[in-house]
């Protein structure tokens, strides 16, 4: 008897670490966190101290913050199953809204925020009644509002204007304080410059974490983000069980445009000028963050704490790039190459978890 039980004692501890090896797997940002290591380690080794040190980090962080909250929202609506190819033009449109509004117009520059806020809402909130109503794909509506955004932010800043760029917001009522909240920097010297230069740390790094971690809490902790999975998978079933589907898509619809509205305040107040170009291309990087992220195209499956470490991987190699030398043309042809192995990854990792017994 004793056997037995000591028998049945050793089986259910290795169902135990199998259960955990199986969830572990199962976790769609494994292949991010790994991959965001190996990137790391390989530019640590290339570049060196220009890497490692505190500058270098910064500057990476800098550019991985700013894609990173776009990517944490766009995951959100990936995971209940629809795209925002809109976000790009809609940075280039809220930039230029509280250019215009506190430059051109003497506003003080905390009502144009909020105009812009406004704007982004309104649009997202007509993205998510469009896809709605005609049921037509996402991908379809928001490229088509991708280049209505941008048309229209280019022709009326000219007709405004008469050019395509709006300066001195620097010199804006309240542009002190707003630059506080959205342009603001964590200076510390760093003890690998021989000159005692300082890195500076944007506190865009500080909403990127905040907003991921408000999103994972959502996603795994709160009704909402049972919702948004169960929409992902079957929207149909989802309906059934009495989940408000088209508000809950016209929430994320807004989200991800109140996402590019954060990230075009930040880019505006730390520049202090905005251009109607600004933010092109971002929705495809964006994308790209989200899928190295471990999220599914097709929806259901995904993190949070993914896109934020896709968004990481874009950062360093981007910056790694450039502190070892290599032509920045090629940054392109590493994005691309890591979507598809990203892709390849996630498949196998996907695999592996389905077989663990």
């Amino acid at each position: 008897m004793a056997s037995i039980a000591g028998q049945s004692d050793k089986t259910d501890e290795r169902i135990r670490r199998e259960s955990a090896l199986k969830k572990l797997l199962r976790r769609p940002e494994l292949g991010a966190i790994s991959g965001a290591i190996l990137v790391w380690i390989i530019f640590a080794l290339a570049a060196g101290d220009r890497f490692v040190s505190l500058r270098g980090s910064a500057n990476f962080l800098a550019v991985a913050s700013e894609l990173g909250i776009l990517a944490i929202a766009v995951s959100l609506l990936m995971i209940g199953g629809e795209f925002d190819l809109s976000i790009g033009s809609m940075i280039g449109a809220c930039g230029m809204i509280i250019a215009i509004l506190s430059v051109q117009m003497g506003w003080n520059i905390w009502a144009a925020i909020a105009v812009s806020l406004i704007v982004a809402l309104v649009v997202g909130a007509i993205n998510g009644l469009l896809v709605i109503r005609t049921r037509l794909p996402s991908f379809i509506i928001t490229l088509g509002t991708l280049f209505i955004i941008r048309g229209l932010t280019i022709g009326l800043t000219r007709l405004v204007t008469g050019r395509t760029q709006v300066g001195g917001v620097k010199d804006a009522l309240g542009y002190d304080s707003a630059s506080q909240v959205f342009a603001s920097v964590l200076s510390i010297v760093d003890p690998a410059s021989a000159r005692g230069l300082s890195a500076n740390f944007p506190i865009s790094i500080l909403w990127w974490l905040l907003i991921a971690a408000l999103a994972t809490y959502v996603l795994l902790r709160t009704r909402p983000g049972n919702w948004i999975f169960g929409i992902g998978g079957d929207a149909m079933a989802a309906r059934n069980v009495g989940v408000p589907v088209n508000r809950m898509k016209i929430i994320l619809f807004m989200l991800t445009a109140a996402s590019a509205w954060l990230v075009a305040t930040i880019q505006v107040l730390s520049v202090g000028s905005a251009d109607t170009l600004r933010g092109e291309s971002r929705e495809f990087y964006a994308i790209i963050a989200v899928v190295i992220g471990g999220n599914l195209l097709t929806g259901g499956y995904g993190s949070a704490i993914g896109a934020a470490f896709g968004a990481l991987i874009f950062g360093m190699v981007q910056q790694g790039i450039v502190f070892t030398g290599i032509d920045s043309d090629w940054f392109l042809v590493f994005m691309g190459a890591m979507l598809i192995i990203a892709v390849l990854v996630n498949n196998y990792i996907r695999k592996l978890a389905s077989e663990a017994r």
